[in-house]
């Protein structure tokens, strides 16, 4: 019996790119060389990555708490009560919940760990997870790490990635116990619409299901498009974890913050364990974070960049015969159909070697993510360099269907 055998099941297949190449982005170091190479990384959901991009407010906040000393010790594991009730403001003000900010949030050390301690004490061995394809990755790999089976339920372009009642209902059975979202989602940028997320709703209180939403990306939508927050809902307070994040629209990815709303039923017990599981995040970033609630008005500083960056990228892919791309409805991500010119391993691998770009595998979101890559244009602080790059991946594009002989 190897030493793997001995592991969780859901641990036992899981490569961090020490004895085998692992093409994830985020897994092993392999990407880190790619830079030093001249490779455009447009791989990484990481605001204006690599340039410097703190907020001026944020930074000073966060060199005071180092020079007088506060950095050096705990927050409470639930995290900094002052940070919480600027959080509960925000929650009210644009999520529509009334919290308690002493019984309805906790703190974490960024949102994917905020992700895996929402699942991990409802999902045990056999409990069937629904999961939209394509889909966060991370909420694949965090219900195989608590035991659970993946239930994929497809997102259709014809639909305009939007879920579809029949294919929920469909895949529920007496073992189905969670449903997890990501909304705005990622990687298509899908923008989930009330009507959607009101029949979501409503299945999980007739199968009485457990859901989680990861809310990473609200805050940037566009064209008018209204961002439910599907704890709102009628009966589902009750029943949803919902986890948020600085790091996309503050743009604040390597501060490493995110926190947790659900019932104080719920908390309760997240709050009991946060110290075993979570530690206690950051003193010195909550301080700064504290800066950064209260005066958010970068966020649409940021969201203006973003949204004049989408059009322009849709332009430069559309004038592309042989790819196609929905325009973004959130955020800086766009998902691009490639299946005519190759599945989405060999275009990827096309891009690095005749563009000098990287960008994300379709299938690390799902099966439904094959023919597809992701494509992040909220990396680099000048717009130009950023349209350059997209230009390069269209004149590859382009030779690419030449040398398959589509055009």
């Amino acid at each position: 019996m190897s030493i793997k055998d001995k592991m969780r099941p859901g641990f036992r297949n899981i490569s961090g790119g020490l004895f085998e190449s692992v093409a994830k982005a985020d897994v092993g170091d392999a990407f880190a060389g790619l830079a030093a190479r001249g490779v455009t990384m447009l791989s990484w959901a990481d605001p204006f990555y690599p340039d410097a991009s703190t907020p001026p407010l944020v930074r000073e906040a966060i060199m005071q708490a180092y020079s007088d000393g506060t950095a050096s010790h705990y927050t409470m594991p639930v995290g900094n009560s002052e940070l919480k009730k600027l959080i509960a403001e925000k929650v009210q003000r644009v999520n529509g919940l009334e919290v308690n900010p002493q019984r309805n949030i906790l703190i974490t050390p960024g949102s994917d760990s905020g992700l895996f301690y929402s699942m991990f004490p409802f999902i045990m061995e056999g409990d069937e997870v629904l999961i939209t394809d394509p889909c966060y990755p991370n909420n694949i790999q965090n219900v195989l790490l608590c035991g659970g089976q993946v239930v994929a339920v497809p997102l259709k372009a014809k639909f305009g990635f939007q879920p579809q009642p029949e294919d929920f209902e469909a895949r529920i059975t007496e073992k189905t116990k969670m449903l997890v979202l990501t909304n705005p989602n990622n990687p298509s940028s899908t923008v989930f619409s009330e009507e959607s997320l009101l029949m979501l709703a409503a299945l999980c209180v007739k199968h009485d299901l457990i859901c989680v939403v990861d809310q990473a990306f609200e805050d940037m939508v566009y064209d008018g498009r209204k961002m439910v927050t599907m704890a709102a809902l009628p009966g589902m307070f009750e029943r949803t974890v919902t986890v948020f994040s600085i790091s996309k629209g503050m743009g604040l990815s390597g501060y490493r913050l995110g926190y947790i709303v659900a019932c104080d039923v719920i908390m309760d017990v997240l709050y009991g364990a946060a110290v075993t599981v979570l530690g206690a995040t950051n003193t010195a970033v909550q301080n700064a974070a504290i800066e950064a609630f209260r005066k958010p008005g970068f966020i649409e500083e940021y969201t203006a960049v973003f949204e004049r960056r989408r059009h322009v990228i849709a332009q430069i892919i559309e004038g592309t015969p042989s790819v196609k791309m929905l325009l973004p409805e959130s955020a800086f991500l766009c998902w691009i159909d490639v299946s005519s010119l190759g599945s989405s391993q060999e275009v990827c691998a096309y891009l690095l070697e005749h563009a000098k770009v990287s960008v994300n595998c379709g299938t690390a979101y799902g099966a439904e993510g094959e023919g597809h890559i992701r494509v992040v244009f909220g990396c680099l602080k000048d717009d130009e360099h950023l349209y350059d790059a997209f230009r390069r991946m269209a004149a590859a594009f382009t030779k690419l269907a030449a040398e398959k002989g589509i055009c």
